[in-house]
């Protein structure tokens, strides 16, 4: 009778089935019955899900727990929801052993498992454990238990408790069961990609283009899109690098987010703690859609997400591909990633600033000054300028011109300002936009709507006057005039003056709407 209540024991645990950033609580159900040996894993499982039962096999093997002669069925719940990867492979043994009756402790569904199963019952590291723990939480759990390899990432979010363990044998023993835990090391992650990191670039490096320059600050203060045209040499890639030395760091929540995606990539260098500086991606312009965008499996991230809180650099844009271009115009607005597959339908964060660089011409040297060593027909300028098309251009706060650098700028221009200067004037920017919008779910200019601009600021209509006619006459959009009006209200905040006017919005207008 004994052996027979044994095995009606139904073993249960919990873990999560993620898909982007967003994930489902999944409950592990294990039962032992009669019938043929062997091990049935149902709850639409992937693949590397499924190849779980040869790995559970070995490493109970190992432990001295064999189940080689039973029959076990693995039901994950809710059945509806795909499970992907190889994270649920401890919560599938804990729940087996604990139908076995090796585990006595009856809250195993209470803890949220993530790690996967080594052949010597060692866990291994898996990505995405810092979105794990932050769905378990948002669904009410409070103990997790994460692989040895991944403790440092799972500490990073606040209100977790977490225990860090290095083999299946040693948790056996935590749930009350009595197991030899084997001398072996922890297995940890291997070194992260993000460890290489370039450092930017600062300001006192550039010559000359104090138009650009000033234009950078202002896109810096406000968060705008930015476009810079100019020949080759002019100095544009030099200036977008500079540009994250010049933005406030993160917040803990914008780090905790932009450190959610690299855990998703397996990029996440935890051991230092949060990050908090600005991602930088500047993808080559052979870059494909699908790479930009990701989700061309259900846990692969895209350029455009890792980019998620920080800037997109695109270098020679004009040379991106037309699909890779217009891709960008739905997150410019939504600031997120909608994603639709054949296997599904996925959302992922996607909060980036966009610089692009281009030249005048095909050449390079069609801009004024330089028209005598331009080799481009007219038609060759206006089909390269029409790779980038109006809609887009249209999403750009700021368009400036950047002209090749004299020696007289070399030699008369002295002591360039240095980042950390510009940097200071754009967190007291900053922080008057977050004073602004502190009830509002946007917290920068670039975001601000312009109705709620025009109510806020009550501006005379005689302010408005080149901005109606510059509407009026087609040279701007409805769109462009809000993102007109945004600029002005960042040139405000960078005067500390308490509403836009007409020469700031003139300004705002100048910047926008510059044609070599």
């Amino acid at each position: 009778m004994e052996a027979e209540a044994k095995l009606n024991v139904i073993g249960r645990s919990s873990a999560v089935a993620l898909w982007g950033l967003a994930g489902t609580i999944v409950s592990i159900e294990a039962c032992v019955s009669a019938g043929l040996p062997g091990i049935d894993i149902v709850g639409l499982p992937d693949t590397s899900v499924s190849e779980s039962r040869k790995r559970l096999r070995a490493a109970l093997a190992y432990l001295g727990v064999p189940v080689a002669t039973q029959h076990l069925t693995i039901n994950l719940t809710p059945g509806t929801v795909p499970k992907i990867g190889t994270g649920f492979d401890l919560g599938i043994a804990v729940a087996v052993l604990r139908a076995q009756g090796v585990i006595d402790f009856a809250g195993t569904e209470s803890v949220v498992h993530c790690g996967e199963l080594g052949l010597d019952g060692r866990i291994r590291p898996v990505n995405g454990v810092l979105p794990s723990l932050h769905v378990g939480l948002q669904a009410g759990f409070e103990r997790f238990v994460v692989p040895a390899g991944n403790h440092h990432e799972a500490s990073l979010l606040a209100g977790a408790h977490v225990k860090a363990i290095t083999s299946l044998a040693e948790l056996v023993n935590i749930y009350g069961g009595d197991l030899a835990v084997p001398p072996l090391p922890a297995v940890v992650a291997a070194p992260s990609p993000a460890a290489n990191r370039p450092e930017p670039h600062d300001l006192a490096e550039v010559q000359g283009q104090d138009e650009a320059r000033f234009g950078l600050e202002v896109a810096a203060a406000g968060g705008h899109n930015l476009l810079m045209r100019g020949t080759p040499g002019a100095g544009k890639t030099l200036l977008a690098q500079c540009l994250p030395s010049i933005l406030p760091p993160l917040d803990d929540a914008q780090a905790v987010e932009v450190a959610a995606v690299r855990s998703l990539r397996g990029e996440l260098e935890s051991s230092a703690g949060l990050d908090h500086r600005p991602p930088f991606e500047s993808p080559h312009h052979r870059t494909t859609a699908s790479a930009m965008v990701g989700g061309r499996t259900p846990g692969s991230i895209g350029i455009l997400s890792r980019a998620h809180r920080g800037v997109l650099f695109l270098d020679e844009a004009p040379e991106f591909s037309r699909d890779v271009l217009e891709a960008l115009r739905q997150p410019l607005e939504s600031r997120q990633v909608q994603i639709h597959r054949a296997w599904g339908s996925m959302v992922l964060p996607a909060a980036f600033q966009l610089v692009m660089a281009a030249n005048p011409c095909p050449c390079g040297a069609g801009m004024q000054g330089a028209e005598k060593d331009c080799r481009c027909t007219p038609m060759d300028k206006r089909r390269y300028r029409s790779r980038l098309s109006g809609p887009l251009l249209d999403r750009v706060d700021l368009q400036l011109e950047l002209f090749p650098v004299s020696p007289a700028d070399i030699r008369l221009g002295g002591t360039q300002e240095p980042s950390a200067a510009v940097a200071e004037r754009v967190l007291v920017a900053r922080q008057r936009q977050a004073s602004r919008y502190s009830d509002c779910e946007w917290s920068l200019n670039s975001g601000a709507p312009g109705p709620w601009l025009r109510e806020h600021f009550g501006l005379d209509p005689k302010a408005l006057t080149d901005l109606d006619q510059a509407l009026e006459t087609g040279r701007i959009t409805m769109r462009g005039y809000d993102r007109i009006l945004r600029v002005a209200t960042t040139l405000t905040d960078l005067d500390g003056a308490q509403a836009p006017t007409a020469d700031r919005i003139r300004t705002a207008l100048a910047l926008r709407n510059q044609d070599s």
